[in-house]
């Protein structure tokens, strides 16, 4: 008999690849700062059960952008999407992509758009503060001034927006952040365990590939996970 779980796994495997020093991503900067680094200092392969949902909201983004650039959707015109941003501070760079950018054509207005699948969207309450930076540093480098967290259920493809005005305390909050990460890595400085020592932010630990090695860091100072 075939395996194709097997065979999914074996397509969709990564390998742990060392990261640049100096070269940071948006998508990330809004985890745990010890947790990235790790992920530059100890790479690992990506976990399986990880590869599938990127892939499965990869595969959830093909159908927004479907719809975005449909003829049956005149209303919003499709300007670019996985589009590439880069951004130069000083002693590093940040690169990423944009899911989609689109132009409201009633007002000529453009929107930034990130694409999140979930599981369940009657769940969703208000959008990750991670997404929220994500979407901050896009709007700080992009300079459009409006975005929006689309989040979209895998099962049934409902979906709920979340639209945001640009905020520079927060862009320059996550340009501070990368300047943080930036020198810990350098300077081979371990940071503080931020999801562990936050109440609501904790269960993040328990999905983290590297807890192990961040209970070794600490003992029981914040208390085993």
């Amino acid at each position: 008999m075939i395996d194709f779980d097997k065979l999914i796994d074996a397509y969709l495997y990564r390998e742990g690849k060392a990261k640049t020093t100096g070269r940071y991503y948006p998508s990330e900067i809004g985890q745990c700062l010890r947790k990235i680094w790790f992920g530059y200092k100890q790479p690992k392969p990506v976990e399986p059960e990880l590869t599938k949902i990127f892939e499965a909201g990869n595969l959830l983004h093909e159908f927004v952008l479907d719809v975005l650039k449909s003829e049956k959707t005149p209303e919003i015109e499709l300007v670019e999407n996985e589009s590439p941003l880069t951004a130069s501070f000083d002693g590093f760079t940040v690169s990423g992509r944009i899911d989609d950018i689109i132009l409201i054509k009633r007002n000529n207005q453009k929107f930034i758009v990130e694409v999140k699948s979930c599981k369940d969207i009657q769940k969703i309450w208000e959008p990750s503060r991670q997404y929220i930076m994500q979407l901050q540093f896009y709007m700080h480098v992009t300079e459009i001034h409006n975005g929006v967290l689309l989040y979209v259920e895998k099962n049934t493809l409902k979906s709920k927006s979340f639209f945001f005005d640009y905020e520079e305390k927060i862009a320059n909050e996550v340009v501070e952040r990368f300047k943080k990460l930036n020198t810990s890595i350098i300077q081979d400085k371990i940071p503080e365990p931020e999801a562990k020592i936050d109440q609501k932010t904790r269960w993040m630990c328990f999905y983290c590939n590297y807890r192990k090695e961040c209970n070794d860091v600490d003992g029981d100072k914040y208390g085993k996970i």
